[in-house]
């Protein structure tokens, strides 16, 4: 699935079919629902899924916490703006699966 459909699918009722739970996270946080999102991620112990704890934990605010998920997940998807993130964390966990 390209960046483009995954976007896309963001119309519909539920994240796509066989997406992997950081992915699916993004969806609903795209959605609004932070709360399901970071339930998807919280015991996730992979890199991507620590990935996507970090930025959901910026986005709510709670930098501290976001630092410790991001040093936790050896990933660097942080960019200057939420969105940039989002982008980037789609793209590059999407080119992962």
């Amino acid at each position: 699935m390209t960046a483009s459909e995954f976007k896309e699918s963001l119309q519909g009722e539920a994240p796509p079919e066989g997406c992997a739970p950081a992915v699916a996270a993004l969806w609903w946080d795209a959605r609004g629902d932070w709360d399901k999102a970071h339930k998807l991620v919280d015991d996730l112990e992979s890199t991507e899924g620590m990935a996507v704890h970090a930025y959901l934990h910026r986005k709510e605010g709670v930098e501290w916490n976001s630092e410790f998920w991001y040093r936790r997940s050896g990933k660097q998807y942080c960019r200057p703006t939420l969105e940039e993130e989002w982008d980037a964390l789609v793209e590059g966990l999407l080119k992962e699966a």
